[in-house]
Order: structure tokens, then C-alpha cells, then sequence
């Protein structure tokens, strides 16, 4: 199970927001540098940026810090990244600089021949953000729900060869209420890639819980806010994930 710290970035600091909205952001670094090494440093495998400035632009807004990010930890761990990935020119720009995997989000959904376009380009580099509330897709950093359904929608972006899926909850993210696992289990059986449960992560009752479900096809977690204000220690949450998977990887 692979424990994916995230690392929001918000005019150059580390933020967390609550269900996706920027007026309701936390700082909890003036340099996401050092946050990046810190989780590298506790034995993160790998790392999830979000350009929140570049969701709201459509064009990466923090790109600095990220080739920073990149330059410090990237050589040893994959990075992921999501926020205002709008065109092929700059998917290819952050692989050429080290960023292992793009994350798409509300173009995927706005825009599924972009989505088409960039997994035919830049294969096995792909991985598509599905946001959901109540099983209906929501774009524009959330705040339009959609009539798509996520599981249909999953399935079609699997076809066109995303190499995995982020499911968030969005009734759940940032709030420190626990995971929606039955729904990202229901998606995870539904397709065929890996899924990524994303949103409410609080403590290792949610790892426990995750664990659990692993061979059904969730292959990570990403944790936010629970490790930031301390509800979940990162080091024995993923002490706990290897134990429980039969992991001996240090």
C-alpha cells in the first residue's frame, strides 16, 4: 500500500484546504521544500503536488517551488502532480523536468479527447483525478457537481490508458472524518487500473481499513491533513500498511 503524502501549494507555501476551498486554506510551511524532504526523510515513496493557484489559473502558477520539490527528492522518489494541467506542452514540460507521473482533473471530464490526447502522448506517465459526491463527478476544484456517473466515467478513461485513478471524496476531504473506502472499493472492482483513495483519512483505523481492500485494486493513499496536524504519524501509518501487506521494503 503506498502511503502518498500531499503537498498543496498555495502562492509558494504548503496549505490544506477543507472540501476544496481556498478561502479555507491552512499554511503549514513557508518552504514545501523542506516539507518534501521531511516526508522523503520518514520514508514516503512517493509525493502528490497540487497547484491550487494553477487549478483556479488553468496554468501552473507555482512552478519555482515545484522544480524545486522536484530537484530535492525527485532523483529518489516518483512525484505526481496535479492543478491547471490544461495541454500537451505542459505535460511535457514537467517530465522533462523530473515530475514522474500528471495528474488531470476537470479536463478530463471538460475535455476527454485532452485526456485521449495525453495518454497516447505520454504513455504510462498519466493518472486521472475523479472527484466525487455521491457517485457524480464534480469539476472546477469542485464546485459544480456533474451528472456523470464515476464509475461509467472510470471505465472510459481506463480504455483510453490512464495508468491509474485518484478518487476523492469530496464530502470527506480535508474534514477528518474517515475514509469513504466502500466507494472507492466500488470503483476500484469496476475497473481495472489501480485506484488511489484520496479524502477523510484520519487515523490508521482508515490504513487498516485501506489495507484491507488492497487486492481489490486500491493501491495507495494520499494523506493530507491528517499528517500535517498530527491525527495520523506517517512513519507508523506506513510501518503498519507493510505489516499488514507482508512488506519488507524499508
Amino acid at each position: 500500500m503506498l502511503l502518498i503524502p500531499a503537498i498543496d501549494l498555495k502562492d509558494g507555501r504548503c496549505v490544506r484546504l477543507r472540501q476544496g476551498d481556498l478561502k479555507d486554506a491552512t499554511i503549514f510551511s513557508e518552504d514545501p521544500v523542506t516539507v518534501a524532504e521531511q516526508w522523503f526523510d520518514q520514508g514516503a515513496r512517493r509525493l502528490h503536488l497540487v497547484d491550487l493557484n494553477g487549478a483556479v489559473a488553468g496554468k501552473p502558477k507555482n512552478e519555482d517551488v515545484i522544480k524545486a520539490i522536484v530537484r530535492a527528492v525527485g532523483d529518489d522518489i516518483p512525484v505526481q502532480i496535479g492543478g491547471g494541467i490544461r495541454d500537451l506542452d505542459t505535460i511535457e514540460r514537467y517530465l522533462d523536468f523530473g515530475i514522474e507521473y500528471i495528474i488531470i482533473g476537470t479536463a478530463a471530464v471538460k475535455d476527454p479527447g485532452f485526456l485521449q490526447d495525453a495518454c497516447s502522448a505520454f504513455p504510462g506517465n498519466i493518472i486521472v483525478g475523479l472527484d466525487a459526491k455521491d457517485g457524480k463527478v464534480a469539476t472546477d476544484g469542485w464546485s459544480k457537481l456533474t451528472r456523470h456517473d464515476v464509475l461509467d466515467l472510470g471505465r472510459k478513461f481506463e480504455d483510453y490508458g490512464v495508468e491509474s485513478i485518484i478518487y476523492t471524496d469530496i464530502g470527506r476531504d480535508g474534514m477528518l472524518t474517515g475514509v469513504n473506502v466502500e466507494a472507492t472499493v466500488r470503483l476500484a472492482q469496476h475497473v481495472k487500473i489501480p485506484v488511489i483513495a484520496s479524502g477523510g483519512v484520519t487515523n490508521l483505523g482508515d490504513i487498516e481499513a485501506l489495507c484491507a481492500v488492497e487486492q481489490e485494486g486500491v493501491e495507495g493513499v494520499i494523506l493530507g491533513r491528517s499528517i500535517y496536524e498530527g491525527t495520523l504519524d506517517f512513519q507508523s501509518a506506513q510501518d503498519l500498511a507493510d505489516e499488514l501487506n507482508g512488506d519488507d521494503e524499508e
